[in-house]
């Protein structure tokens, strides 16, 4: 066998050897960090973009309308019914907005 040959030989092996783990990356990266990655940016867009009046579901499950936003120390105010009651949360306390489709049902 000449000289140029076996030299080539194990680079290719070598790089046959990583296609498998470089297609198991890939495959976690659509399956698992894309997804994940897309929905920190919506989440983090329905932060920003709370005002009063809209209607939220906390971490915790408490359901309340946002009362007032503070934006100097990222707080907001909810009033929880039946009583009326004002809870002071931070904007990452908030899972969702509740939409009309979830209040009619």
């Amino acid at each position: 066998m000449p000289l140029g040959l076996l030299l080539q030989l194990p680079s290719a092996n070598s790089l046959i050897g990583f296609l498998p783990m470089i297609a198991i990356f890939a495959i976690f990266y659509f399956l698992l960090f894309l997804p994940m990655q897309r929905q920190k940016k919506q989440t983090a867009e329905m932060l920003s973009n709370l005002k009063t009046g809209d209607e939220v579901v906390s971490t915790g499950g408490i359901v309340g309308t946002v009362v007032a936003v503070n934006a100097t120390d990222d707080t907001l105010v909810i009033r929880v019914k039946p009583d009326n009651v004002k809870l002071q949360m931070a904007r990452t306390a908030i899972a969702s907005l509740v939409t009309k489709a979830e209040k009619a049902s």
